[in-house]
């Protein structure tokens, strides 16, 4: 009996958000692994066994999930937005690459999840309107100064920042940190935008600047996006403000 497993995206936590491909994917499943909150989110299926781990297990969970998809499971492993963003996709390659050999024979897809950068940009505006990048404040697998060196060069080369994994209990210096190291690039008036659970019922969004804004205002489920010199507010009377970065660069030291 041939086994295969789908890395499913389920996209920032709003069922709605789902795609019909993911759907399909855990509907047809036998089992499920992943982070157990991700899985609370699909609804309970009789027959289909679940595995949940803790969100620091990401290799055993991958190394888990392929050896029950080489026994002849029908296995898909569950990912909060985009499987391939910060997420269990890149987990699952690296098992396949020094795992069992078994592993490599099995059928394997990526099912694509909006990620969390696109559905808070969505929610104000289109701060990733023009280049962008996205940087994992966490050093639980990268040294601080990897992350010191990539804020500095995407706050000089233009780029709109979408900062994962920004605070914790274990780190909670990491987000002020990487405030004080963007101000020696970017300007105090700089849109800095605070997207928690966006989609979810505890939702919350915060428009600030880098020259006020508080890094208490966010966890471990908030993205963070940080605007370039270009990125634009614009007040709307009785609305919230849009938050955009033109698509045009008319000088090209920008």
């Amino acid at each position: 009996m041939s086994g295969s497993l789908a890395v499913v995206g389920l996209g920032p936590g709003n069922p709605d958000t789902m795609t019909p491909e993911a759907a399909t994917a855990l509907a047809l499943a036998d089992a499920l692994y992943g982070y157990g909150p991700y899985l609370a989110r699909v609804p309970a299926r009789s027959g289909q066994a679940r595995y949940p781990s803790d969100n620091r297990e990401e290799g055993a969970r991958a190394a888990a999930a392929l050896d029950h998809a080489a026994r002849g499971g029908k296995v898909a492993m569950v990912s909060g937005g985009d499987p391939g963003v910060f997420a269990m996709a890149a987990a699952v390659c690296e098992q396949v690459e020094h795992g069992a050999e078994a592993w490599r024979g099995l059928d394997l897809v990526i099912v694509p999840g909006i990620s969390a950068m696109l559905a808070v940009a969505a929610r104000v505006g289109a701060p990733l309107g023009h280049d962008f990048c996205a940087i994992s404040l966490s050093d639980n697998l990268k040294p601080w100064p990897v992350v010191e060196q990539r804020l500095d060069a995407a706050a000089s080369g233009g780029f709109v920042m979408a900062l994962y994994n920004p605070i914790s209990r274990a780190r909670p210096w990491q987000l002020g940190a990487a405030f004080d190291r963007l101000r020696r690039h970017l300007p105090g008036a700089t849109p800095i935008v605070f997207g928690r659970a966006v989609g979810r019922p505890d939702e919350s969004v915060v428009i600030a600047t880098l020259e006020a804004a508080d890094p208490a205002i966010a966890d471990m489920s908030t993205l963070v996006i940080v605007g370039s010199a270009l990125t634009r507010v614009v007040e709307r009377p009785g609305r919230e403000p849009l938050v955009y970065t033109p698509r045009a660069v008319k000088d090209a030291s920008a």
